[in-house]
């Protein structure tokens, strides 16, 4: 089951907020969302739900057992036993076929590829566990008493499947005692809309627009249209994960439960190093946290700590060669910006600092939008010229000229000028009508709910990016 789809919308979300609500207690809450959770999980893996309830049900022994000998050689042996379990799994379903086919094709062997689908959301669902274990270890949070609230957070279905990676230290308080008070309902509901518009309108659009030209025949393509291909990608792929944090923040605030945010206009920076702090937050600060500074982050081993992360952040997305070269590039581009290229970035005008990021990412999007290496190496011919039919071409101006509306809104969402507003309206000394602010936001709400079920109807081309990770 998907946020933007008409089920969960009108039947699914409805029916669990009439529940939710209706109870007082926050253990009967629990239990209600705790239902839906795995509801709504079992909906497109009913089978892998099993695989979920147990990694919990063995997180949770291991998360006792370390706090009953925190400190000792039995603690460092529960830490590794569950390290394991846990990587081992994610590795197994994730990788195994990657090795193997990585195996035959240099060795001379022909070794079966194992034929495992992947279970929706287990790199997320297993990072966070992971949280929770290490945090265990080091003593920065208590273990988990009950099996069932421990279940709740890793299944908690606002952020599930897509994130954002939710910390258990980040909202261990909020599992026992929380409150849902009306401006969190209507802060939630507000983002919840902002989010599914994203995805539905946006999102989807720029997918609908782009996976012609990026699909197609890459030789028959002009300059320009590779390079508007590309770009209307890098918008699918913002919005389409932007929205579905959105979405997920807004339905856990509803709930009670407070979020982190995972994007802060990835587009606006000006160098790799920036843009990694502002997209996918929530993935950034676990490797940082748990790998990176673990490694001996800028103390020791500075070179090597980047790469190893960096190689495991391009993994982390996908089991291809083509996300490891994704994560290698912008690892070779952060250690050049370490070296002084950032410094230099800092120092020349802001159009020159942000063209050079803004091609980057791009470059970067050729990578990850193409499992097949020589697709990609295709698509760089054409963009530099070389592989190009022609620099432009009618076909071209047709289809920019078209979509012009749509591409030009689709920029300007990039852009913080809504929340520069709001806090314009905000400001102290200002005069304002809070209850015009609020029907202006139930406005908002309205229209982006109508325009996307709208949307929706009849609608086949729905994918969430970030699923398939």
């Amino acid at each position: 089951m998907v946020f933007s789809s008409l089920v969960f919308l009108y039947l699914f979300l409805p029916l669990n907020l009439l529940l939710y609500f209706f109870c007082r207690r926050t253990s009967a809450r629990n239990l209600v969302l705790l239902l839906f959770s795995l509801l709504f999980y079992a909906w497109g893996e009913p089978l892998y739900i099993f695989l979920l309830m147990l990694t919990a049900l063995l997180d949770y022994f291991h998360g006792r057992l370390l706090e009953r000998h925190q400190g000792t050689w039995k603690a460092k042996a529960i830490l590794a036993a569950s390290l394991t379990i846990n990587l081992g799994l994610l590795g197994f379903f994730k990788y195994a076929g990657f090795v193997v086919e990585s195996l035959n094709a240099v060795l001379p062997m022909a070794l079966p590829v194992p034929a495992v689908r992947l279970p929706l959301g287990i790199s997320f669902y297993t990072f966070q566990t992971l949280t929770y274990i290490i945090d265990v270890y080091r003593g920065r949070v208590g273990a988990q008493k009950s099996y069932r609230d421990y279940l709740l957070y890793l299944s908690l279905y606002p952020q599930l499947v897509a994130g954002p990676i939710v910390r258990y230290a980040d909202v261990a308080s909020e599992l026992h005692d929380r409150r849902s008070n009306p401006d969190d309902i209507a802060y939630g509901a507000l983002r919840f809309c902002i989010g599914l518009g994203k995805k539905v309108i946006l999102a989807n659009t720029a997918g609908q627009l782009s996976a012609p030209i990026l699909d197609g025949n890459l030789a028959a393509l002009s300059v320009a249209e590779a390079w508007y291909g590309i770009v209307l990608f890098a918008l699918q792929i913002y919005f389409d994960f932007s929205g579905y944090s959105d979405m997920a923040i807004g339905l856990g605030r509803i709930f009670g439960f407070h979020y982190y945010e995972n994007f802060h206009y990835p587009y606006l920076s000006r160098s790799v190093s920036e843009f990694w702090r502002r997209w996918h937050i929530s993935l950034g600060s676990f490797f940082r946290d748990y790998v990176y500074i673990p490694l001996g982050g800028n103390r020791r081993h500075l070179w090597r700590n980047l790469a190893i992360t960096w190689l495991l952040t391009g993994l982390w997305h996908g089991a291809s060669w083509n996300f490891v070269l994704w994560g290698a590039l912008f690892g070779i581009l952060i250690i050049l910006e370490r070296l002084g290229w950032g410094k230099v970035l800092t120092k020349i005008p802001r159009f020159f600092s942000h063209l050079y990021l803004l091609l980057a990412v791009l470059v970067g999007w050729v990578l990850f939008y193409y499992t097949d290496i020589g697709r990609a190496g295709e698509l760089f011919s054409v963009l530099l010229g070389f592989g190009a039919a022609s620099v432009t071409d009618a076909l071209f101006t047709a289809r920019f000229m078209n979509n012009l509306f749509f591409f030009a809104a689709a920029i300007l969402a990039c852009l913080p000028w809504a929340p520069r507003l709001r806090d314009l309206l905000l400001t102290k000394g200002r005069t304002y009508n809070p209850a015009l602010l609020a029907i202006l936001q139930i406005i908002v709400c309205i229209l982006l709910l109508a325009v996307s079920t709208a949307m929706l109807v009849g609608e086949s081309y729905n994918p969430f990016l970030y699923f398939r990770f």
